[in-house]
């Protein structure tokens, strides 16, 4: 009787023991394992110092928090900023800054933020979103707490572009959340740590995630393996890869992005110093197959700069040419080329796309459908000048200004003059509706004149494993890595 006492007593004290040491030892569960696309170790840098990658540009909105930023489900929400109001004329934003700290300590104030905000609209600034910001007349701290943002005209959509990563708020290398760095780990994966302040519990809880980077063929090889839990960065350029994999169901996840999927001259001569030659090329596209070839889910093809949707602007009328299939347009467009070219040689045409698979059906799709004229396709190599070049981008706002924008003399190769008159006048114009009718044949003039041959949407995907409930795709493709593993339908505070 003894003995099988002393035997439960022994059984016992191994179940708490091995209980104890569970829960007690470090573990990496509750960790959210996230891969970005990309080949670059992910830091803290300055968007003023240029383009941020993909890996940057998730960091940053999860360390270096704008005046707003972006939650799980793509909606704007107080970053730096507690609240905020704008005046009626809206042509104030005044932003009331919630107390707080950097990680070294030091008090965060309306002086430091609005400094940072000017420096990345500086004059000698590289910032992306830069000339998209052209309405900001200034930013002034009014109190320690307190800061106001000027413009010139009415700019709806500020707030979504002051929540995108090229608005972080970096301070001497340091940024103010929402995440933070924890401990230091023996991989490279860098380990992100935030504290949850939940309204109905007493208690705070902890989000951890676990972010790295990883070519797209090695990210999709992980998530298979389980070794990822969400993959980020995706573009037309690696979803074959993707796609070649047996996935779970519902893993793979494309953002209904608003933005360009599509060509432009990338010098200001050659054969695409034509506008009748970048008319002819842009109908002779089989878009439909293009995107057959992609497989992304309603993924519809785009024959004008662009897109339905945008405020204040009508829907795009697609030209009288995309209603004729193309192969009854095709006869007719051979006989322009033969008209055009005669006796003489036909181009070669180099286009600047990346070696990845995604752009290898790009280009045989151009080059079946552009041989079909009797013109040659090639990828532009090493150090060689190209024709064309893929711009590939998505909208930070959904203002048409964004779109048109783009191609003014400062920016693109190929331009007008008169288009940079329309720009300007729309950009000072305090009427709405003068404003849109500027942009609006700002656009005409674009497609007239064929400065940009438009092809789609972009495509932006993900993979997401069924232990992420957090994640909700949107029009900006920008995903926070807070509350990946709560349901979006909890009321819980952020």
């Amino acid at each position: 009787m003894r003995s099988h006492v002393v035997r439960r007593l022994l059984a016992a004290a191994l179940t708490l023991f091995l209980a104890c040491t569970t829960a007690c030892q470090p573990s990496e569960q509750g960790k959210t394992k996230v891969t970005v696309i990309g080949s670059d170790v992910p830091k803290v840098v300055d968007p003023s110092e240029g383009p941020l990658t993909a890996p940057q540009a998730v960091l940053l909105g999860n360390v270096a928090q704008g005046l707003v930023r972006f939650d799980a489900s793509g909606q704007i929400v107080p970053g730096l900023a507690e609240r905020w109001n704008v005046t009626d004329d809206g042509l104030s934003y005044i932003f009331r800054l919630e107390a707080g700290e950097w990680p070294d300590g030091r008090k965060i104030t309306a002086q430091q933020v609005a400094r940072l905000l000017r420096r990345q609209l500086a004059a000698k600034s590289s910032n992306t979103l830069k000339d998209t910001l052209g309405a900001v007349d200034d930013v002034v701290a009014m109190t320690d707490r307190v800061i106001e943002i000027s413009l010139k005209a009415p700019r709806p959509n500020l707030l979504s572009l002051l929540a995108q990563p090229e608005l972080a708020i970096v301070y001497e290398d340091q940024g103010s959340g929402p995440f933070k760095f924890a401990r230091k780990n023996k991989s490279p994966a860098l380990d992100l740590i935030r504290t949850v302040s939940d309204l109905d519990e007493e208690e705070s809880r902890k989000e951890e995630v676990l972010l790295d980077t990883s070519p797209a063929p090695a990210a999709v090889r992980a998530f298979i393996a389980g070794k990822t839990d969400l993959v980020l960065g995706g573009t037309y350029a690696d979803l074959p890869y993707a796609r070649a994999q047996k996935l779970p169901r519902n893993a793979l996840q494309f953002d209904p992005a608003a933005g360009f999927f599509g060509l432009v001259p990338a010098r200001t001569d050659g054969p695409l110093a034509n506008p009748e030659l970048r008319q002819l090329l842009t109908q002779s596209i089989d878009r439909q197959a293009l995107l057959d070839s992609l497989a992304v889910p309603g993924l519809l093809p785009r024959a004008t700069v662009l897109e339905p949707g945008l405020d204040g602007m009508p829907n795009p009328v697609a030209p009288q040419w995309t209603a004729i299939p193309i192969a009854e347009r095709r006869q007719d467009l051979a006989s322009k080329a033969a008209q055009m070219f005669g006796g003489i040689d036909r181009p070669v045409i180099r286009i600047e796309l990346p070696d990845t698979p995604g752009a290898q059906i790009l280009l045989n799709r151009l080059r079946s459908d552009w041989g079909a004229l009797g013109i040659t396709v090639e990828r532009a190599s090493a150090g060689s000048q190209a024709d064309l070049t893929l711009l590939d981008a998505v909208a930070p706002s959904s203002s048409a200004a964004w779109f048109v924008r783009q191609f003014r003399c400062e920016a693109a190769f190929i331009c007008d003059a008169e288009l940079d008159t329309l720009l300007e006048g729309a950009r000072n114009a305090t009427v709405a509706d003068q404003r849109f009718a500027l942009l609006q044949q700002a656009a005409d003039l674009i497609d007239d004149q064929q400065l940009f041959i438009p092809i789609a949407a972009p495509i932006r995907w993900s993979l997401v494993s069924d232990r992420v409930q957090g994640f909700t795709i949107n029009r900006f493709a920008r995903h926070s890595l807070t509350g990946l593993g709560e349901r979006l339908d909890r009321n819980r505070g952020e």
